[in-house]
């Protein structure tokens, strides 16, 4: 079985609403490099 991967390595971006960072996370694996947004928050506010 392989290791899971530590926070450390995961990939991160950048929101494009509130500008913070965040990381990778596994219900956007299929759809992550569209992903924009950090949360449904900042999807409704742009």
């Amino acid at each position: 079985m392989a290791r899971a991967r530590s926070k450390a390595d995961l990939p991160s971006k950048t929101c494009v609403t509130c500008g913070r960072p965040f990381t990778w996370r596994k219900k956007w694996e299929r759809v992550w490099d569209e992903v924009k947004y950090c949360s449904k928050r900042c999807a409704g506010r742009r």
